[in-house]
């Protein structure tokens, strides 16, 4: 479970208490990890594999007889058995998985599952064109934040990535919960500091926290 019911009704209750002030309309996400990266089990092996490698031939070349007795199965049995082990840890324990895992590609992937939401979701049907969305992405450990068009001009990317800067440490320390709360207080922070205000009317995207634990 990504958040607990406590945590999933005290974010919900704080973006209520932004669009009051504000007028905005925020979504917040948090998706387990934004793709699957199959490369990761490979690359994992890989390094497994070469990893046992380097002792075999150590091993060999400090003792030539047991090479020669035992090459055939000395060799491949310990290279493929620690490759595949390593390949395994790689699938089940995501600190280990993320040791292999390329941040350009990780950032353009949490973009992209960001964009589809925003789309899929249609924040974009606001009547303002005033929606945010806080998006959250566990494993990769990073945060995208989209803004519809009515905040061109008036918040700007660096701004925005002051919001993220707040959520990021607490989930890289896997308390995604505590991220959602520094993000939405620095949210509310920023949007007074920019004069938008405005009373709460009709709630036109849901306050409840998007949880997605697909890959």
């Amino acid at each position: 479970m990504l958040l607990s019911k406590p945590e999933a009704d005290a974010i919900e209750a704080r973006i209520a208490r932004i669009e009051r002030t504000t007028g905005v309309q925020v979504v917040t996400a948090i998706i387990a990890r934004s793709d699957a990266y199959p490369e990761l089990a490979w690359k994992a092996f890989a390094l497994g594999a070469a990893v046992a490698a380097l002792f075999v031939v150590a091993f060999d070349i400090a003792r030539p007889e047991w090479m020669l007795r035992y090459a055939a199965w000395s060799n491949a049995t310990p290279i493929l058995g620690v490759g595949g082990a390593s390949a395994i840890l790689a699938l089940v324990l995501p600190a280990y998985a993320r040791l292999f895992l390329n941040r350009v590609r990780a950032a353009g992937e949490v973009r992209q599952r960001a964009q589809a939401m925003f789309l899929e979701r249609e924040l974009f049907k606001t009547r303002a064109r005033n929606g945010v969305l806080v998006c959250a992405s566990v494993f990769e450990r990073r945060v995208e934040i989209l803004a519809d068009v009515g905040f061109h001009g008036r918040v700007d990317e660096r701004e925005w990535r002051t919001v993220i800067d707040a959520m990021t440490p607490a989930l890289a320390g896997a308390r995604p919960a505590a991220a959602f709360t520094s993000g939405l207080d620095r949210l509310e922070d920023l949007l007074s500091a920019k004069g938008i205000a405005g009373h709460r009317g009709r709630n036109e995207l849901p306050d409840t926290p998007i949880a997605d634990e697909r890959a």
